[in-house]
């Protein structure tokens, strides 16, 4: 009886093991490491990679959604990033990583109503497959990685985590890390700082 009872804990722990890697997102881009371009769908109905930026200096990618409290907090510093520095090289790119059969307010319909209520100057894009996300290793929504554009084709990772140190108000930002890392990669130096934990919705992956 015992032996049965050992055997069956450890064929749970099994499968339990089993099921997380499965569930679990890749480990992603490093600082430092080089991210690979994608083609994805915007809410324009055109397709979206990096390539078609030939005079851009690098990008701030930001993985977010429709539906997550601190993505909705995060919209207008967004907006505000694309709009302080896309003339400057670095646009915005926002990728909804989300599965539309968990939150179907991220579908591309609804991502195309919000993307016109609020204004957005950036591509929004969907990541169907979730590939590029697993490729990225976001892991929450808001989630940014800021690019440096080396070479046609080469974009360094710079930076990866939150837009700031205020998840909720932005009256309180006190830190502003995206802006920081992008002024310093302008400036043709590296950022002092390179990491923050992204604070935010985790992604709904498909399973």
């Amino acid at each position: 009886m015992k032996r049965t009872f050992i055997l069956i804990v450890g064929m749970l722990a099994v499968v339990a093991v089993l099921f997380m890697n499965a569930s679990k997102p890749l480990a992603g881009y490093g600082v430092g490491d080089y991210a690979k371009d994608f083609k994805l769908p915007n809410v324009d109905g055109k397709m979206i990679s990096m390539a078609d930026y030939t005079d851009a200096k690098g990008f701030i990618v930001v993985f977010t959604c429709n539906t997550c409290p601190y993505a909705k907090a995060y919209e207008s510093r967004i907006l505000e990033l694309d709009k302080k520095y896309a003339d400057k090289g670095f646009p915005v790119i926002a990728i909804n990583p989300n599965d539309i059969t968990q939150q179907p307010g991220d579908s591309m319909d609804e991502m195309k109503k919000r993307a016109n209520n609020k204004g957005y100057t950036f591509p929004y894009v969907r990541d169907d497959s979730q590939e590029v996300t697993k490729a990225f290793g976001a892991t929450k929504t808001p989630h940014v990685y800021v690019l440096n554009k080396e070479a046609e084709g080469k974009y360094k990772v710079e930076f990866i985590g939150a837009i700031d140190n205020s998840p909720n108000d932005p009256s309180d930002v006190s830190e502003t890390y995206v802006e920081d890392a992008i002024n310093a990669v302008l400036s043709g130096s590296k950022p002092s700082v390179t990491q923050k934990r992204a604070i935010g919705c985790t992604i709904k992956w498909k399973s």
